[in-house]
């Protein structure tokens, strides 16, 4: 990766130029893989469609077209973004069943403080920590903790700054979560997995028409009881969702509610030791908390979705989201870990009648015109979000030393039912206001300049303690501008460079917080796409961010403190690569190479961002191997023939900070997984029989740190799942 200089800006200073010569070099090896596949007579098969707008959203693995990142339905290959798409057919042969599963597919995405494993948290290109707001539902931002469920049919990433299209957001980039919606095609499925963990998932979805009416429905169910891994904990989760549609001759309505119940366990895991910086020699599935840790929560996300067609050019889309999350948890919060002793002092914390909520209403004006004979795709919309944050009851127990991990006791610590004063009735309130407008001008058959500017206008408050103490109480309004530029250097290729700035006002849950003043960044980003054999879809991008008051959180004798580093720099080259090379041969792939560092602060100046590797990789392949049995009759039961079905994958995850100075790391890991599936018919449904192995090779590792090297979370260690399913 080329040094950039550290001259002060300029149209033609050498971080640009570099910039420039990446495009160059990234376009060269495009149209190589594009000349190759013309010449090779690569055949598509189609694995699985996902509608969308006017064309498909995936085939199979590979990615076609999106919303996301450009505000209408739009060709992959004309957004000047890197976007990413895990499909629905890869989140089935990998039977994933968490967020961090379906990401481990996309470059510059690792895992962060996931609070004991309780929340969805990601870095992306270095930036993000739970709690962030990057993680939508629908295009729309709510406030629930566990997102994934079998309620979604894939998942979209875009990189870099999205705050023209999305609000108040840092400059990582977005993760969306698509749900699955009403067909007019009636059609069911029914999952029912075992795991080695023990216990299993009962999965079911149906939709079709109502009879004699324009409407369509759709009920999803969820319900998973699996074991912990470790040495004591359960899961159990619940999840229902209902939708309905109603279509007219240019109107579409949809409506669509989800609950979910989900109780967890409060683990953070396992303690590195100051002396040596590696993890203490105990076995990797032992507990250093109690039984009594755990996150209980409910959640409720209601939807409405309303498209008007005025004519083949002009759409209005309106949707709403109203999301709201209780919660009740009990975690044992390590203080202290003494290694000349051997000692570890504990706390018992809590937090009750937690109650978060959050309304998003967005309205887009999306349509097409000529001027001068040049094509217009305007994007011209308002977004409003109102989103609140409630913690009324903190507990706060005394600390207590004496348990020794090497050789624990259990049952010694139990939660003291006592209200921390001070850290309770936290409250916290963000309301903003975006009005945006955007237009893509194709100025020949061959470019394509998108330009766009928002309007921030936003209201942040909160306070916590009784008496009440205001923290934070800033308003303002904030300019975002965004352009890009579209070079199709062939239908199936094109170039891309894009400069946008992002804006995000902080705010933090720790135990001490300050005023901290808002985020702002700004980020260039230039890549190449293609979509080889229009089969496989290769994207490769090089980025360059910038961002201010950047918050940073560090445990001082068992308190989090939230404070803000100067400036911090990410740059670094990702590729993403999805579809099909052969026939019966489709492949998800990705590569990061990400250099995020503090660049301006009196403490951490020259520290790299917790939780962000230098390298990530991962693949992951699938060969369909045709017929292997043939059809057969066993009295009533009539099977077709049979097909297999096989998957092989990895994923590297370099080494990454432990905490914000930098005084440990996590280590390098490598993961294996692989998947057998047969496929066939039983009295004509659609049946298989799927074998998934995750962590082939039993390696322990480590995916994240929650800043401390009390809090690093242990992998999952081999665990095999066993699915039936029928569908019809």
């Amino acid at each position: 990766m080329p040094r950039a200089s550290r001259r002060p800006r300029s149209p033609l200073s050498g971080r640009h130029r570099r910039l420039a010569g990446g495009a160059l070099w990234l376009l060269s090896g495009g149209a190589s893989l594009a000349q190759e596949a013309a010449t090779s007579g690569v055949t598509l098969d189609e694995l699985s469609v996902a509608g969308l707008g006017n064309g498909l959203a995936t085939i199979g693995y590979q990615p076609k077209r999106t919303t996301f990142g450009a505000g209408a339905d739009t060709a992959i290959l004309d957004t000047p973004a890197n976007i990413a798409v895990v499909s629905a057919q890869v989140l089935r042969d990998q039977r994933v069943l968490s967020l961090d599963e379906a990401l481990r597919n996309v470059s510059g995405i690792a895992q962060t403080n996931s609070v004991g494993g309780t929340q969805e948290a990601v870095v992306r290109r270095g930036f993000g920590t739970f709690r962030d707001d990057s993680i939508l539902r629908d295009g729309r931002r709510t406030v629930l903790q566990q997102n994934f469920s079998y309620d979604i049919e894939r998942v979209e990433v875009l990189k870099g700054p999205a705050s023209l299209l999305y609000g108040i957001t840092d400059p990582g980039g977005l993760i969306n979560l698509v749900s699955k919606r009403p067909e007019f095609t009636p059609h069911g499925s029914l999952n029912l997995t075992s795991t080695s963990f023990g216990g299993g998932l009962v999965q079911g979805d149906l939709t079709g028409p109502v009879e004699g009416t324009n409407l369509a429905y759709r009920m999803v169910a969820d319900v998973q009881s699996t074991d912990y891994w470790r040495n004591f904990g359960h899961f159990s989760r619940q999840v229902v969702a209902p939708s309905l549609t109603w279509k007219g001759d240019d109107t579409t309505v949809t409506v669509g509610y989800e609950f979910s119940h989900y109780r967890v366990p409060y683990d953070r895991g396992t303690i590195f030791d100051p002396r040596t910086g590696r993890p203490l020699a105990v076995p990797r599935d032992r507990r250093f908390d109690e039984r009594s840790s755990r996150h209980e929560a409910t959640s409720h996300l209601a939807t409405l979705d309303v498209d008007h067609r005025f004519d083949n050019d002009w759409r209005l889309h309106f949707g709403y989201s109203y999301s709201q999350l209780g919660y009740d948890e009990d975690q044992i919060r390590p203080v202290t870990f003494l290694p000349t002793t051997g000692l570890l002092t504990r706390r018992a914390d809590g937090t009750r009648n937690a109650d978060f909520s959050a309304h998003v209403a967005r309205l887009d004006l999306t349509g097409s015109f000529d001027t001068f004979g040049l094509r217009h795709d305007l994007l011209a919309g308002v977004t409003y979000e109102d989103i609140s944050y409630n913690r009324p009851d903190i507990i706060r127990g005394p600390n207590r030393t004496g348990f020794n991990p090497f050789a624990p006791v259990y049952g010694n610590l139990a939660t003291v039912p006592v209200i921390s004063v001070p850290d309770s009735n936290l409250r916290e309130r963000l309301s903003n206001t975006s009005l945006y407008l955007q237009d893509s001008l194709h100025l020949t058959d061959q470019w394509i300049l998108v330009a766009g500017v928002s309007a921030q206008i936003f209201d942040q408050f909160a306070s916590k303690g009784t008496p009440a103490v205001t923290y934070v109480d800033i308003d303002g309004v904030r300019a975002l501008p965004r352009v890009g530029l579209v070079y199709k250097l062939a239908p199936n290729l094109s170039l891309y460079g894009s400069y946008s700035q992002s804006f995000k006002p902080n705010s933090s849950f720790a135990n001490v917080v300050v005023s901290l003043p808002p985020e702002e960044g700004e980020a260039f980003e230039v890549g190449v796409k293609a979509d080889v054999a229009a089969g496989l879809t290769v994207t490769g991008a090089m980025f360059d961010i910038d961002k201010s008051n950047v918050v940073v959180t560090q445990v001082i004798n068992g308190l989090t403190v939230a404070s803000t580093a100067g400036k911090v720099r990410s740059r670094g080259f990702e590729l993403d690569i999805a579809g099909q090379i052969l026939p019966d041969w489709a492949v998800i792939a990705s590569y990061a190479f990400t250099q995020a560092q503090v660049t301006d602060d009196p403490v951490l100046a020259g520290k790299q961002l917790l939780n962000t590797p230098r390298v990530t990789a991962s693949a992951f392949l699938t060969h369909q191997f045709g017929a292997v049995a043939e059809a057969a009759e066993f009295g009533s039961t009539r099977l077709g023939p049979g097909f297999l079905e096989a998957g092989f994958g990895a994923r590297y995850v370099g080494a990454r900070p432990g905490d914000a100075t930098n005084t440990f790391k996590l280590p390098e890991y490598v993961v294996c997984d692989a998947f057998l599936a047969y496929n066939t018919q039983v009295n004509g449904l659609p049946t298989t029989l799927q074998l998934n192995l995750k962590n082939l090779f039993d390696r322990t590792y480590y995916p994240s740190s929650g800043g401390s090297n009390l809090l690093v979370a242990v992998g999952e260690p081999f665990q095999a799942l066993v699915t039936a399913r029928v569908a019809w």
